[in-house]
């Protein structure tokens, strides 16, 4: 009879997998990109992930935690999976990857770092045609953590990420 042993994933197949969850309120984006990945550490079989929300009341919490698990689960060597939400570290959007923006822009969204600001003054550079004659439209948006603008370029309404 051959044993097989079976070794535990190191940290950066952990983060591997975590660059594939889709962050459910902007499914383009993995939540590695998002950069909510704070930690990630690997004792035997057990894995435990730090993230942090990308809005301190983000409704999906609880979604991506479950994904975020069901995600890390199948992966060799995987026994226990512990995901924590760490209040400690503020999430901002320069933790978003040059990927991530890339991905958010092509999916209609302004990435962070394209012009807003808190008072809305400047033009947001556009998802859709680049332009920044853009003005804040409602600090609502369909998330918690976006707000829309309208483009008076293209003349198409536009979502972004509030900073």
């Amino acid at each position: 009879m051959t044993s097989r042993t079976v070794t535990a994933p190191s940290p950066e197949d952990v983060r591997a997998v975590l660059d594939a969850v889709p962050d459910p309120e902007m499914p383009p984006v993995s939540i590695g990109e998002l950069g909510m990945v704070v930690d990630v550490r690997v004792d035997g079989g057990r894995v435990e992930v730090d993230l942090v929300p990308t809005f301190s009341g983000c409704p999906a919490i609880a979604v991506i935690r479950e994904d975020v698990e069901r995600a890390l689960r199948p992966l060799a060597g995987v026994d226990k999976v512990e995901v924590r939400f760490v209040r400690d570290v503020v999430w901002d959007p320069e933790r978003i990857t040059f990927a991530g923006r890339r991905k958010l822009a092509e999916f209609g969204i302004a990435p962070p770092g394209s012009g807003q600001t808190l008072l809305g003054i400047g033009g947001v550079k556009c998802p859709l045609c680049g332009s920044r004659d853009t003005v804040a439209d409602s600090p609502f948006g369909p998330t918690p953590c976006r707000a829309t603008n309208y483009c008076r370029g293209c003349r198409n309404p536009f979502e972004v990420i509030k900073p």
